[in-house]
């Protein structure tokens, strides 16, 4: 397929550049370099987007990362979407007008999709991204865990894709939860399914990437691109490698 995006990632917290295993706060590796330097490090190996994350929004609400934002908007060509926190629509116009090309909204986004679905409609379908953590349950189902990841929210991932999809969602980023952070390869399975239940959404692979190979197999199982935080910050590959993909 064509069009397929590279997305290095940067998770912020207290300033810092961190990941977190499974997303838990208690499992968090910090990283030598401020965001900025990170992110024009990035910018000058040739990365066209960035996947910016607020992690001390994502806990607390409320955006905090917009005069960052505003830097790299001023200081490389980075095209960047951002999220964290969004919990209100004037949260999407705030970070859109600090510079943000896309929006990423993600617990919400399972909690209240009708709230969504009507930031999407005025908005457009090129600046939000819809972000769906999913885990797979006893029956085989890929579930919602919302509220960190402590409750499962009623509707599967492929009820809820479908919904956005036929709503006019173009940006889905999908992460397998087992995976994310565990550098054990991304769950292509999933994505296969997924791209098979709604072919329209342009799938963003997330978690789990360790080797440029997993970046070839998202984009053969239909993924239109690939968000990777952990496996560049620890030096697994270099960016010029997986952009060559």
């Amino acid at each position: 397929m064509t069009g397929f995006t590279v997305y290095p990632a940067i998770d912020v917290r207290d300033g810092r550049v961190v990941r977190l295993a499974q997303g838990d706060y208690a499992r968090e590796t910090r990283y030598e370099g401020a965001p900025l330097q990170v992110a024009q490090r990035y910018a000058a190996q040739g990365a066209e987007w960035l996947h910016l994350v607020d992690l001390d929004a994502a806990r607390a609400g409320g955006y905090t990362l917009a005069p960052l934002l505003g830097e790299i908007a001023r200081t490389t060509a980075l095209k960047v979407q951002t999220g964290g926190g969004v919990r209100q629509r004037d949260d999407v116009a705030r970070i859109l007008d600090a510079g943000a090309q896309r929006v990423v909204v993600g617990s919400l986004a399972v909690r209240e999709p009708d709230t969504v679905l009507s930031w999407l409609a005025e908005f457009g379908s090129e600046r939000i991204t819809v972000a769906l953590d999913t885990r797979l349950d006893a029956g085989g189902a890929w579930c919602l865990p919302v509220h960190g990841w402590t409750e499962t929210a009623s509707e599967t991932l492929d009820a809820l894709a479908t919904r956005y999809a036929d709503a006019g969602l173009r940006h889905l980023l999908c992460t397998d939860i087992a995976r994310d952070g565990m550098l054990s390869g991304p769950n292509l399975d999933l994505y296969t399914y997924l791209r098979a239940t709604a072919p329209a959404l342009a799938v963003q692979a997330s978690g789990g990437v360790s080797a440029v190979a997993d970046i070839v197999g998202a984009r053969e199982a239909g993924c239109a691109g690939i968000v990777l935080g952990r496996a560049l910050l620890e030096g697994r590959f270099a960016l010029p490698e997986a952009l060559a993909c």
